[in-house]
């Protein structure tokens, strides 16, 4: 008989170990990796081939110490604030604010955009960007061991190393799901990208160690910024309350009560994050926290703020650079207040524009249906959006009914020919543990990505050769409740098909075997 009563999720394993794969189902051409200067000068990288001297720090001297000993030549590389509808315009604008201003809108109201100094950047071929950043994976190096520091220039190019908190997050795994590909969709080039496979647990953290890191360094140029504060439906406040911690900055979390698991609320609350549970969903609680930043001084962390952005867009220079710098031909993100799949595509076409590839992926944005807005306006031709009372959905973290940056993703997808789809609750979690079935341990949001696969491959828009990298947003470790929920088939109105609950025995020889050759039948070839 099945029992439902299943194993508790342990709250002690949410910081799985880092691991970086450069895997591939056939022969590609090798890594070639020619600059290894241990100080990563700009202007000697693309020179200098011979291997770094072997140095011995003195007792007394961190990795920061040693990277003080060894700072780069200065360079004239810099980045600023752009009203993001100059960028969607394909035009210059007169107004734009630096880096180190406390501003959040244009003065229309509208986003705002970290825009790169290209011509500088373009100085550079981009051979030469291949193999700095390349020569810098797995280094512990401050701070381009990090997978977000590592593309420095790219990213906040005037911030001083000691000004940036880092654990040395990114580099995250690039799995080839070489069974679950096969099985369940005929394919033997589909990949995930495990974001979640980081410090908190989510990709979050790839955003946040930049802006922690401007937070950091204008607090020492005594602007008035006392701590930071972000409404959250779980991942952002962990993120945010982790590097607030590294920091030494105060950090106050707007949650919607009652809406995220509890492995997501208790690492706010273990980093020593101030919390508050507020009676609303995520898009109340994003309502109150600008309310409140207007008014108080505490630094905006959310999405709207365009500083996490350019640390998420790493994930997809990422991408190129574990596929040897080979373009795949689609990448399928989660979508709930929209930044992540704008970051996708504005890392991809930095790496065009810059000469390090010669194309960017189609880009496919999944969403809960309980939870659509995007995918919506998407199917109405991209002519009315309206934003929508998001339901509850298992995919808590995406449970946005209007989000922030709808014009970035708008633009986004439209300029790489991009495709919204949605996956209702029993299609994601069916997704979800058909994705376990095959050894790996997925989040609900990954469940929405894998169902978007599955209709675009039975529509036969993604073809059975194109190599798909579907993007894994945060570890399952922080939703082994709805796992338990669903093997226990203890879902409301759902089949749960592919649940697996334990097998209730007697402690008898007999019933043991009875029970093993019945299993072990069930498993013989057909």
């Amino acid at each position: 008989m099945a029992s439902s009563s299943l194993l508790h999720p342990s709250l002690s394993s949410l910081s799985p170990k880092r691991t970086v794969s450069y895997q591939s189902p056939s022969p590609r051409r090798p890594l070639s990796v020619s600059c290894t200067s241990s100080t990563f000068d700009p202007t000697s990288a693309a020179t200098n081939s011979s291997p770094p001297p072997h140095r011995t720090r003195a007792a007394d001297e961190n990795i920061r110490d040693e990277a003080r000993r060894h700072r780069p030549t200065p360079h004239n590389f810099s980045a600023k604030y752009v009203p993001f509808e100059a960028i969607a315009a394909g035009g210059a604008s007169p107004e734009s604010y630096s880096l180190d201003e406390v501003v959040y809108r244009s003065r229309s109201g509208g986003l705002l955009d970290v825009q790169h100094d290209m011509e500088a950047l373009g100085k550079f071929d981009g051979a030469y960007w291949r193999r700095l950043f390349d020569s810098r994976v797995g280094r512990t190096t401050w701070p381009y061991g990090s997978g977000v520091w590592s593309k420095k220039e790219w990213v906040l190019p005037e911030i001083d190393d000691d000004d940036i908190v880092s654990a040395f997050e990114g580099n995250s795994n690039l799995f080839w799901a070489e069974r679950f590909g096969k099985q369940f969709h005929g394919m033997n080039d589909l990949w995930v990208k495990h974001c979640g496979i980081s410090h908190t647990g989510s990709f979050k953290d790839l955003g946040m160690t930049v802006l922690i890191s401007q937070v950091n360094r204008l607090r020492k140029l005594k602007r008035p910024v006392v701590g930071v504060g972000c409404a959250s439906t779980g991942d952002t406040s962990a993120a945010l309350s982790a590097y607030c911690a590294s920091a030494g900055v105060p950090s106050i979390v707007f949650l919607p009560a009652n809406k995220i698991s509890m492995a997501q609320l208790v690492q706010p609350i273990a980093n020593g994050a101030f919390v508050l549970s507020i009676d609303t969903d995520f898009d109340g609680c994003m309502k109150l926290i600008r309310e409140v930043t207007a008014e108080l001084p505490i630094y905006l962390a959310n999405s709207l703020n365009s500083l996490r952005l350019e640390g998420q867009k790493t994930a997809a220079i990422e991408i190129l650079q574990q596929f040897d710098w080979e373009v795949p031909d689609w990448v399928i993100v989660p979508g709930g207040n929209l930044g992540n799949i704008y970051a996708f595509y504005k890392g991809f076409k930095m790496c065009q524009e810059l000469g390090l590839v010669d194309r960017i992926p189609r880009l496919v944005c999944a969403q809960a249906a309980n939870a659509n807005p995007l995918y919506l306006y998407y199917k109405s031709g991209w002519k009315d959006f309206k934003a929508v009372t998001a339901n509850t959905t298992f995919a808590s973290a995406i449970q946005i009914g209007d989000p922030v940056s709808i014009d970035r993703a708008v633009y986004a997808l439209k300029s790489c020919d991009g495709i919204v789809e949605e996956a209702t609750e029993e299609e994601l979690m069916d997704a979800m543990a058909q994705a376990d079935s095959t050894g790996m341990f997925i989040c609900p949001h990954t469940g929405v990505a894998l169902t978007a696969l599955d209709k675009l491959r039975k529509s036969g828009v993604i073809g059975a050769g194109d190599r798909t990298v579907v993007v894994s947003t945060a570890h399952g470790l922080k939703f082994t409740q709805s796992k338990v929920d669903y093997h226990s088939k203890d879902i409301p109105e759902m089949a749960c098909r592919f649940a697996n609950p334990p097998t209730e025995v007697k402690a008898e020889f007999g019933a043991v075997m009875d029970v093993l050759q019945d299993f072990l039948k069930s498993k013989k070839p057909k």
